[in-house]
C-alpha cells in the first residue's frame, strides 16, 4: 500500500497565500522590535502550522533574549536584642506522700488487737497494734523475784561485812547480782512495752497487711500510716533548668484529677546530683495548702516561670550548626552577609541566648539560608528586613 500524505483544505491554503503577501508588503527593517514578533509574523506561522509547511519547533517563535537580570537573594533579618528571657516550662510528675511510716512489730506473738482498716483517720498515740503478752508478763514477774531476793542476799551480806564475818569480794557479787536482776527487769518491761504499737503522728491508714489472730514473727510488717498533708511531687527536670531554681521558688501545680484549676505549690528540695545518662536534677515540690482531693498517685503539671540574666538574644531559627560549630549570618551596612561563629547560652521558648560572637543591635539572617553563602549581598525583606542600611 502506497501511503498518501493528507490533504490540505483549499481554505487554509489560500490563508496561508494572504498571510505570506501580507508579510512581504510590510517588512520594516527599523520599525519593530526582534523581541516582539507582529501580528502578521504570528498569523504566518499559525498558517504555516496549520497547514504543515512549519515543523513543530519552527512553530514557537522564541523571543530574543535581552540581558539577563542579576539574582537576588532575598532574606528576613532580625536585630540581637538584650535582655532578661523570661519563659514558662511545664513539667509532669505524680503525687506522694513525704511522710510515711511503715509499722513493723518488735515482738513476736498473736495478733491480738488491730483496730484500724485502709482509709481509717487515726491521731498521734492512738493504738495500732498489741500482741499477746501473757509470756512475756509471766517473764517480768520471774524477773522481779529475783530481784527481790537479790536485793535481800546484798542487805544479810552488808551486815555481815559490819561485823568483819565476810570479805569483800562476796559484797561485790551480791551487788553484781542486784544490778542483773534489776537489767533482766528492764529488759522485760521494754519487751512488754514493744507488745503495744501507737500512732507515731495524725495521718491515715493506707496498709493493712495483717488480721487479728495472726501469729507474726518479729519485724514484720503490719500497717502503713502517711501523712495526707506532706503530699509532694517529684520532677525530673533539665540541667539548663536547675540552675535557676532556689527553695522556696513559687510555682504553679495543676492536678489533672481535680480539672483545670491551678494550686499554687513552691520548691521543697532540689537533689544536688544528676542523672549521667539523660542530665536530669531531681526537684520536690510540696503543695501548700494541700488542697481539698489531692492524693497520693494523682498525675500533676508543675509550671516554672524563670528569668535569666540580661544576655543577647535573638530567635532560635537563626542560629545554624554545622561539624564546624554554631554560627549565625551577620549583615552588615553594605547588606553583605557573614558567617560569624557564637556560643549559644539557654534557650528559652523560641528565642536563644548568645554569649559570644555578636553584639546588641547587630542584624542576622532569620529566614533565607538556602544557598546563602560567606559574602553574598542579600536583599531584606519583611518589616524586619525593610530599613535602609546604616552607614
Amino acid at each position: 500500500m502506497v501511503e498518501t500524505s493528507p490533504r490540505v483544505p483549499p481554505a487554509l491554503l489560500a490563508a496561508a497565500a494572504l498571510a505570506l503577501a501580507l508579510a512581504g508588503c510590510s517588512g520594516d527593517d527599523g520599525a519593530r522590535s526582534e523581541e516582539s514578533p507582529g501580528p502578521l509574523a504570528r498569523a504566518l506561522t499559525a498558517a504555516c502550522t496549520a497547514v504543515g509547511l512549519c515543523g513543530p519547533g519552527e512553530a514557537r517563535a522564541a523571543p530574543a533574549r535581552g540581558a539577563r537580570a542579576p539574582h537576588v537573594h532575598l532574606v528576613e533579618l532580625v536585630e540581637v536584642a538584650r535582655g532578661a528571657l523570661r519563659a514558662k516550662s511545664v513539667h509532669t510528675g505524680s503525687l506522694r506522700n513525704r511522710v510515711v511510716v511503715r509499722v513493723f512489730n518488735q515482738e513476736e506473738g498473736r495478733v491480738t488487737l488491730l483496730p484500724h482498716f485502709e482509709g481509717d483517720t487515726v491521731r498521734t498515740g492512738d493504738v495500732l497494734l498489741e500482741l499477746d503478752n501473757t509470756l512475756l508478763e509471766a517473764q517480768l514477774d520471774k524477773a522481779l523475784a529475783v530481784r527481790e531476793d537479790a536485793q535481800t542476799s546484798l542487805r544479810r551480806v552488808e551486815q555481815l561485812q559490819q561485823g568483819s564475818l565476810i570479805s569483800q569480794d562476796e559484797v561485790t557479787r551480791a551487788l553484781t547480782a542486784v544490778e542483773v536482776a534489776r537489767s533482766e527487769e528492764r529488759v522485760l518491761r521494754t519487751r512488754l512495752g514493744y507488745t503495744r504499737v501507737v500512732a507515731p503522728f495524725s495521718g491515715v491508714v493506707t496498709a493493712r497487711l495483717v488480721e487479728v489472730g495472726d501469729v507474726v514473727p518479729r519485724h514484720s510488717h503490719v500497717l502503713t500510716v502517711a501523712d495526707p498533708s506532706s503530699l509532694v511531687t517529684d520532677l525530673m527536670v533539665s540541667e539548663l533548668l536547675v540552675p535557676h531554681l532556689v527553695i522556696d521558688d513559687p510555682v504553679e501545680v495543676r492536678i489533672d484529677a481535680l480539672g483545670d484549676t491551678t494550686f499554687p505549690g513552691r520548691v521543697l528540695r532540689i537533689h544536688p546530683d544528676l542523672d549521667r545518662r539523660t542530665r536530669q536534677g531531681r526537684v520536690e515540690i510540696v503543695l501548700s495548702p494541700v488542697p481539698v482531693g489531692a492524693q497520693a498517685g494523682q498525675f500533676a503539671r508543675v509550671t516554672f516561670t524563670t528569668e535569666a540574666p540580661d544576655r543577647n538574644h535573638l530567635p532560635f531559627s537563626a542560629l545554624r550548626r554545622d561539624r564546624d560549630g554554631e554560627h549565625v549570618f551577620r549583615v552588615d551596612a553594605q547588606l553583605r552577609a557573614s558567617r560569624v561563629a557564637v556560643r549559644s547560652g539557654r534557650r528559652l521558648a523560641d528565642r536563644v541566648e548568645i554569649l559570644e560572637g555578636l553584639e546588641a543591635g547587630e542584624r542576622v539572617v532569620v529566614k533565607g539560608f538556602l544557598g546563602l553563602t560567606d559574602g553574598k549581598v542579600v536583599k531584606p525583606v519583611g518589616e524586619q528586613g525593610s530599613r535602609a542600611p546604616r552607614s
